[in-house]
């Protein structure tokens, strides 16, 4: 007979593995492949290479509502530095044929392991819920364009449209706690890049040139005032210069350089006046530097702010504290992180319940007394995407699959109303 110790050592040893095999956007065949067998033996019907990569299984129980669960794929172009025996050496190459190094240092290991977790548990005990299960197994979040895949490849037109979605993500929170916010509740995301021309020349007559590093140089730092000084205090905003690339040599001054930012705001009047304030700098750095062809600015992804419906996140809050007793479900604040994971709500018209999931060692947060000293001890943590993050295994997991487990049969529950909520869940 399996035991639930039993279940959460075979979980582990999953995890692990997905730990140390990461994939980059667009590449998650193999983690593709582990989803889909899975989910075929667990009596899914399970179709594979859905936006490029993606993986839905539908499992029905009868007449009832569609739940939607969904976990991304996807690992990021990060040295792993964890010191852990199952971290991650895995390289890729990535979208500009860069060779990088790759690690699951968002978690979407955890989110998968979960999600599979919860398939067999729903699968194996299909006596408290009626309905339909779709489970999207998602490429590409990292992207932004994953979401986004799946769904021009026909998602619901192929496997039918959900009542609503479900879904978490891991964060440096105490592991067996949960974080749901109603409303605005994730950041929405811009991705640009920046190209400064300049003139190059020999690294021994800088005067022959228009030096585009020096250019980039001042365009960082004048940058960080756009959120500094153009953003009220009561607004939120940021704005984050993650990559400069120029030159090969130290002896030669480059022809271009290129800054890769990345923008989170949350209110679209915030939005239009942070990406016109970036526009007008880059463009009045390079006039002062004396660039003679001007530089281009590119947005590369773009996806909305997650909104949480706030009456589907009171029904999901009933469904935690019934299965995990009251207090472990914490309201996070806004979080300035981003996810794609609105757009599928949004274009089924359905509401949408997203929560952080804690992943970090309880341990870690015993001497905190308050809800400060919990937001404390996280900050002080490594975060996601950090080449140092890594969730503990237990409790994570079990809380994880529980939630979701729970999440699901809040839906779909013999005795459960019609879904409700309004429909439309990110803008």
């Amino acid at each position: 007979m399996t035991t639930q110790l039993d279940v959460a050592a075979e979980l582990a040893v999953l995890y692990r593995d997905l730990h140390a095999n990461p994939e980059l956007s667009f590449q998650e065949l193999r983690t593709a492949s582990i989803v889909a067998k899975r989910l075929t033996a667990l009596g899914f019907e399970t179709t594979t290479g859905v936006g490029t990569t993606g993986v839905v299984g539908v499992l029905r129980n009868g007449d009832g509502p569609t739940a939607l669960l969904r976990a991304d794929m996807d690992g990021l172009p990060v040295a792993e530095d964890t010191g852990l025996e199952y971290a991650s050496t895995q390289r890729g190459v990535d979208r500009d044929g860069h060779e990088v190094p790759v690690m699951h240092a968002c978690g979407h290991d955890i989110h998968v392991t979960c999600l599979l977790g919860a398939a067999a548990a729903l699968a194996q005990d299909r006596t408290t819920w009626v309905g339909t299960l779709m489970l999207v197994f998602q490429p590409a979040e990292e992207l932004g364009r994953g979401a986004r895949a799946m769904l021009d490849d026909g998602l619901y037109e192929r496997f039918g449209r959900p009542d609503v979605v479900l879904g978490q993500h891991v964060a440096p929170l105490p592991a067996g706690m949960l974080a749901l916010r109603p409303g605005p509740a994730f950041a929405g995301a811009d991705a640009l890049r920046v190209t400064l021309y300049g003139e190059g020349a020999h690294g021994s007559r800088p005067e022959a040139s228009i030096d585009p590093v020096v250019m980039a140089a001042a365009t960082v730092m004048r940058l960080q005032t756009v959120v500094s000084r153009e953003v009220a205090g009561t607004e939120t905003a940021v704005v984050t210069v993650g990559a400069m690339r120029a030159g090969a040599k130290e002896n030669v001054i480059p022809s271009e350089a290129e800054l890769l930012l990345s923008v989170r705001t949350f209110d679209p009047r915030v939005r239009e006046r942070v990406m016109a304030a970036i526009e007008r700098i880059v463009r009045a750095e390079a006039a002062a530097s004396g660039a003679r062809r001007d530089p281009d600015v590119t947005v590369l992804e773009s996806f909305p702010v997650v909104v949480n419906d706030p009456a589907s996140c009171v029904r999901a809050q009933r469904g935690f504290d019934a299965a995990f007793g009251p207090g472990r479900v914490v309201d996070p604040g806004p979080v300035t992180g981003s996810e794609d994971v609105g757009m599928l709500a949004t274009a089924a018209g359905a509401p949408l319940v997203f929560w952080l999931l804690g992943g970090a060692d309880p341990a870690e947060f015993a001497a905190a007394t308050n809800a400060e000293d919990v937001a404390r001890i996280a900050r002080e943590l490594p975060s996601n995407h950090s080449p140092r993050y890594a969730p503990v295994i237990e409790p994570t997991l079990t809380m994880g699959v529980t939630a979701l487990v729970t999440a699901a049969r809040t839906w779909l529950s013999p005795a459960a109303p019609e879904p409700g909520g309004t429909a439309g869940s990110a803008g």
